[in-house]
């Protein structure tokens, strides 16, 4: 038996690992030069931990509590406008409100206390506000949840959906200009100015998601997802914990929607659509529903293939191929083959619902060889097992096939098909034990 890692051994090396990976991003976004190809991988990488914290949020809801959620997207545009909106330089808002007379905000966190606290004040001014568009968009799913949570399967999909799709319009909404500028952008709002910024934030969120589900709650939420009739059975509030389970996915998919805006330097409401959503969707999907390592892996694949490795397609030359067929919009084809591929295959995700083990990790890692030796072996023994298999489904179904022909032709010639069993007139009484 393989001897087991113990669990301080195993928080070092993850240690090691995160420390690594966020000095990594550090060095790579401040030494890299604009124009390199590879600045667009610490762009994957700041969109990537964006997109698994949300991920990571819609997975609590739709993997671990088994509410299918569809509302990820408008909860992350409430989130982007309340950052933004509170974070616009006092002498912007004419620029940006240009027509709507500068806002009804006129002035910005950040500034007041960059201006009292100095280079402190100006990171707690980003920090209020993201914590603040979170709790905003935990307040509403929790007006939202007590009717909405009442329904179950694809009712409650729809109804989210529905929600995320008023939002969008009622944040377009004219009358609501001074404070959302309309059907205009948002911009010169507080960013970021490092890209390990949003993979710290992303990556202390996705850590709290993980605690909450190794906790009593997360056991709570497994089975209500499990079987809800049992799970009431044991004492556990339904409604509570379901209502509990979308407030507090809702707020993780606010700061993401905070992070998104200072990603893009500029906000709007007519990207935060249902294909927003159903990308989001697919992420977890890809990554496994009911794993949190799946979906951070699910998101970083889906954010390099979509924004990074396939680029060259659209422009007529990948890896070195040069081809007529490679044309603006050819990227996204092979990126939806990729993903079937990836379903067909992986049809539980590619983690499934396990999570990352270093155990599980080593001993792949010490089995590769060997795998790897005995791989043509190994695919030689299924061919033949799959042309076995084939081979015994045929051989049955001549079988019933002749059979069905003889019956056929007993019962035309007239034949009896089955000996009928023999009868008797008698009577027979059986009388009491005993007598």
């Amino acid at each position: 038996m393989d001897k087991t890692l113990n669990s301080k051994t195993k928080t070092l090396l993850s240690i090691a690992c995160i420390a690594a990976f966020l000095v990594f991003v550090y060095i790579g976004d401040n030494t890299i030069p604009p124009g390199s190809s590879w600045k667009m991988m610490i762009t994957v990488i700041e969109k990537g931990s964006i997109f698994a914290l949300v991920a990571a949020s819609m997975n609590l809801l739709n993997g671990f509590t088994g509410l299918f959620s569809l509302g990820q997207a408008g909860f992350m545009l409430i989130g982007a406008y309340t950052y933004a909106i509170f974070t616009i330089p006092g002498k912007s808002h004419d620029a940006v409100y240009q027509y709507f007379d500068g806002g009804l905000i006129k002035w910005s966190i950040v500034e007041i206390l960059e201006g009292k606290l100095g280079v402190l004040g100006h990171y707690i001014g980003m920090f209020i506000p993201m914590i603040g568009a979170g709790l905003i968009v935990a307040l509403i799913a929790f007006l939202i949840g007590i009717p909405v949570l009442r329904l179950k399967s694809d009712y409650l999909a729809i109804a989210t959906l529905g929600f995320a799709e008023i939002l969008r319009a009622f944040f377009q909404w004219n009358t609501l200009g001074p404070i959302t500028n309309g059907s205009n952008v948002l911009r010169k709002y507080t960013t970021y100015g490092n890209a390990i910024f949003p993979v710290i934030i992303a990556g202390i969120c996705i850590a709290i998601i993980m605690l909450l589900i190794n906790s009593t709650y997360g056991r709570a939420f497994r089975a209500i997802r499990d079987d809800e009739i049992a799970a009431e059975a044991m004492g556990v509030n339904l409604f509570k914990h379901k209502e509990m389970s979308f407030v507090i996915s809702s707020f993780f998919a606010g700061i993401s929607g905070a992070l998104l805006a200072m990603f893009q330097t500029t906000i709007n409401a007519t990207p935060f659509n249902t294909v927003m959503t159903y990308e989001i969707l697919l992420i977890v999907v890809i990554g496994g529903i009911g794993s949190i390592t799946g979906s951070i892996i699910g998101a970083f694949l889906f954010t390099a293939a979509s924004e990074w490795w396939l680029r060259g397609l659209d422009a007529g030359r990948w890896l070195g191929i040069s081809s007529s067929l490679m044309r603006p919009g050819f990227r996204k084809v092979v990126f939806a083959v990729l993903i079937m591929l990836i379903v067909l295959f992986y049809a539980q995700g590619i983690m499934g619902s396990r999570e990352f083990s270093w155990d599980r990790f080593i001993a792949w890692w010490k089995n590769l060889p060997s795998n790897l030796k005995s791989w043509p072996e190994r695919h030689k023994a299924k061919a033949t097992a799959r042309k076995e298999a084939r081979a015994t489904k045929a051989a049955a179904k001549a079988k019933a096939k002749a059979a069905k022909e003889e019956g056929e032709a007993k019962k035309a010639s007239g034949e009896k098909l089955f000996t009928p069993l023999p009868t008797s007139n008698e009577v027979m009484v059986f009388g009491k034990e005993g007598k």
